[in-house]
């Protein structure tokens, strides 16, 4: 089994898999924001949990969504942040990634449909701007999730990181001193 999407379905729903391929919601979101972030993250090479920008995505779940955003529910490879009247809610503290993170929402829906069996419609809240998006699986979302993890794949086997790009956002990232300093 060589293609990546396959191999991941196969490893979710258990079946012995040579080589099991896994991709989690965070990994989507960095494939999006920085493919090098992406690297160092499946090398489990640990962020910077102090960093402001980290600590300020926990402190919005925490005080928007009070104790129902204490525990995300983790169904195999995804943790969802919240379920509301049977949507899909991913929260995030501001607009500035939309893209990114309607990616990895995307991807949690497409998992639970392609893994589980379970349609959903899914909600990008950005709590601090009192601002919500509804977000669909439908068939152009699911050919840039697997192509995502096709690319997903290409990254996280490869010996070496991507080259550092300066992005607006360097400055804030968790994994800058890997890059920067």
């Amino acid at each position: 089994m060589s293609d990546p999407v396959s191999r991941l379905v196969a490893t979710a729903q258990g079946d012995a898999v040579d080589n099991p391929f896994r991709v989690t919601g965070v990994m989507m979101q960095y494939y999006y924001v920085c493919e090098r972030e992406l690297w160092f993250e499946s090398r489990n090479i640990e962020i910077n949990r102090e960093n402001a920008s980290v600590a300020r995505g926990t402190r919005v779940d925490e005080s928007s969504y009070g104790e129902r955003s204490q525990e995300n529910l983790r169904l195999g490879m995804i943790a969802l942040d919240l379920l509301e009247d049977g949507r899909v809610v991913e929260v995030k503290p501001s607009s500035t990634l939309t893209e990114p993170a309607r990616m990895q929402l995307s991807y949690y829906l497409w998992y639970l449909d392609r893994v589980l069996g379970v349609e959903r419609e899914g909600v990008l809240a950005h709590p601090t701007e009192r601002r919500r998006e509804g977000v669909s699986l439908d068939d152009d979302r699911c050919d840039k999730v697997e192509s995502a993890i096709r690319g997903i794949h290409a990254i996280v086997t490869a010996d070496s990181p991507p080259e550092a790009t300066e992005k607006p956002y360097c400055e804030s990232c968790a994994y800058h001193d890997f890059c920067w300093v």
